[in-house]
């Protein structure tokens, strides 16, 4: 017996190899798929090993990831917002170590048309006047699609119209133009009035511009007895001699690039043209770097305390810096705040400079949300409390405005407005989301400005509610919707997927008012696994800039859009007119926003300033990853994921030649 004994114990102190994971594939049923948001398409899913046969008692999970679907444990999947779902089948064996991922594509589409958007949408014509109508299909859930819409007239003999939209007042009198799409019908109401017009004069014109420069031209019809012939619309028309320029059904011009053109009004037949010259807008500056201060952790956002003598860098990681910017050209760290957190996204203090706050998400304990600190004394600032009750999914973003805290929730993609009147007992008082769907909401970013909270809403695009302006009886306690403003994501960055793939991650990412206009901007990266290798240690990123008019807050419209060609937009900040932005790993950027904004800023010459934010320091050397930027007294401070803080300047604006 004790011979046997010996004997097994030798044998349990042999090492053992395990079992060779048995799944070779997965094979998915159907392999490609396409759902309408709020249906449902069922996935099944095989193991099979490497002869192709099933293998015995494998085991199937199901996992969706992003934020366009959402799948259960049976592989029934559900589409949640138009663009494509990433859905994973995970295969494994029980008592036998290993798994098999496996991923699958769902491309879900928006739902039928409910409405047509028509441009322009004329209520009365001149006879004689030709116009091109643009007919815009929209979902229920006001996504865009790509349906043909087709146009017909109740009344030819007043006004004819071709299917495609080319329309032709006839005769006075009354006729309804109607647009289809599928179930949706827009009825476009028009009177045609006589052809009284002996004359047309157009102002200005001419006009002397640089591109980017907006101008408005106004047209007067003249009439034989003399009168005014009243609100009539007039066709417009472009013509380059050289160079690219556009002009809206309202009259507006701007030319993106330098040249010459014609502008062309008619009206009833008659025509009046004006002419246009474009010189480069020649607004380069250079830019002087005062300090960089390295870190050995990555770094995300940046506040700057209301005295200017320190600015809290996060990072991502368990700590948020308090750094000394009494000397803007020699920044150093002078304390810090530690918390249970893997990323603390965002830091701000309250108007006064009291307190402050910063997000957790990643915490060990799983109890994310927020932290409230006392930073009376602004370089060493401390801890006073938390609030996680009802966020502990974690918190990426938040915006500290008159006494309350906007706050983005992980977990159920909602707003909650936190109290901080008492800062030592934060306390909920309200909670808002969009309701198209629990499975994939995602609230990226708030900014709260007189009133009225803009959030950058994902797939939702950008929402703009009340918290106290009064428009909509709104107040921190009973947010109020006013308006949104979705775009098609995967229509713009269709060039991502041509690229990389289909599955790519875009949403509405960050928003900021700036007089009339909201910034918005999107964070873009492509198909998994899709960058690897172009950018040493680097994710590429994509992103555009959307210019939204807001100045009739309850239709907000876009009228400008800024896309560099070497990064991402991340975070912005204007001041005066001027923007300044993190642009991934094409570092910091500039941008010339002055006037009214209008068309393709890139392609107009707005750019100001470019530089990378990297050397031969930091967490990884020589690789860019600007996350923002934030401007006080001149001094630009710029965080980089990669390298830690910058500070930066402006040169003076450039004086013209004699």
């Amino acid at each position: 017996m004790t011979a046997l004994l010996s004997i097994a114990a030798a044998l349990l102190q042999l090492p053992v190899t395990p079992p060779r994971f048995p799944v070779a594939r997965l094979e998915i049923s159907p392999a490609a798929a396409a759902v309408e948001v709020g249906q449902q398409v069922r996935l099944t899913a095989r193991a099979l090993d490497a002869a192709g046969q099933p293998v015995p008692h494998a085991q199937i999970e199901w996992f969706a990831a992003g934020y366009e679907g959402d799948v259960d444990s049976t592989g029934l999947v559900t589409g949640s917002y138009a663009g494509v779902a990433r859905v994973a089948a995970v295969a494994s064996v029980p008592g036998v170590r290993g798994q098999r991922i496996e991923l699958v594509l769902v491309r879900v589409l928006p739902e039928a048309p409910a409405r047509i958007d028509i441009v322009p949408a004329p209520a009365r014509l001149v006879a004689g006047t030709r116009l091109t109508l643009i007919g815009t299909a929209f979902s229920r859930h006001g996504d865009p699609r790509a349906d043909v819409v087709s146009f017909s007239s109740g009344n030819p003999r007043v006004a004819s119209v071709t299917v495609d939209g080319r329309l032709h007042a006839l005769a006075p009198g009354r006729a309804a133009v109607t647009a289809k799409a599928g179930p949706a019908v827009q009825i476009l109401q028009l009177e045609v009035v006589p052809n009284t017009v002996v004359g047309l004069a157009l102002e200005p014109a001419t006009a002397a511009v640089r591109t980017g420069d907006v101008v408005r031209f106004a047209v007067s019809a003249k009439q034989a007895s003399g009168r005014p012939i009243g609100d009539v619309l007039v066709e417009w028309a472009l013509t380059a001699a050289t160079g690219i320029a556009h002009i809206d059904p309202e009259g507006a011009f701007v030319a993106e690039t330098p040249g010459l053109y014609t502008v062309t009004a008619a009206l009833g037949g008659r025509t009046a043209e004006a002419l246009v010259r474009a010189e480069p807008r020649r607004v380069t500056r250079g830019i002087e770097v005062r300090a960089h201060l390295a870190t050995k952790v990555r770094t995300a956002e940046v506040w700057v305390h209301p005295s200017g003598q320190c600015l809290y860098l996060t990072t991502i990681a368990d700590r948020v810096y308090a750094v000394s910017i009494a000397d803007p050209a020699s920044p150093r760290i002078v304390d810090s705040m530690m918390t249970d957190a893997r990323f603390i996204n965002d830091v701000m203090t309250t108007e006064d400079g009291r307190y402050g706050v910063f997000t957790r998400e990643g915490a060990s304990n799983r109890k994310n949300g927020i932290v409230i600190f006392d930073a009376t004394e602004p370089c060493h600032p401390k801890t006073i409390a938390g609030y996680t009750e009802t966020v502990s999914g974690g918190v990426h973003s938040s915006y500290v405005y008159r006494g309350y805290a906007y706050i983005t929730d992980d977990a159920t993609g909602s707003l909650r407005v936190i109290d901080l009147r008492d800062p030592a007992h934060p306390r909920e008082t309200a909670r808002w989301q969009t309701e198209q769907a629990a499975a994939g909401r995602y609230l990226h970013d708030v900014m709260v400005v007189d009133g009225l909270a803009y959030l950058a809403y994902w797939n939702d695009g950008l929402v703009i509610l009340d918290v106290g302006n009064g428009i909509k009886g709104g107040s921190p306690e009973s947010p109020q919707f006013v308006s949104q403003f979705k775009y098609d994501l995967d229509a713009t960055y269709a060039r991502v997927e041509q690229l990389w793939g289909p599955g790519f991650v875009r949403g509405t990412h960050t928003a900021w008012r700036a007089g009339r206009y909201v910034f918005v901007g999107d964070e873009v990266y492509p198909a998994a696994g899709g960058y690897r290798g172009l950018v040493a240690g680097n994710s590429l990123t994509f992103g555009r800039l959307h210019v939204i008019d807001v100045s009739d807050i309850a239709h907000p419209r876009e009228v400008a859009w800024y896309e560099p060609t070497d990064g991402g937009v991340h975070n912005v900040w204007v001041a005066g007119d001027t923007l300044y932005l993190g642009n991934y790993q094409g570092g910091a950027r500039v941008l010339d926003i002055s006037g009214e904004l209008k068309g393709d800023l890139l392609r107009q010459g707005r750019e100001i300033s470019w530089i990378p934010t990297a050397d031969s320091t930091g967490f990884q050397p020589h690789t860019p990853f600007a996350w923002g930027a934030v401007v006080r007294d001149g001094n630009i401070y710029v965080p980089d994921m990669n390298s830690g803080l910058w500070v930066l300047r402006l040169e003076p604006r450039q004086q013209p030649v004699p």
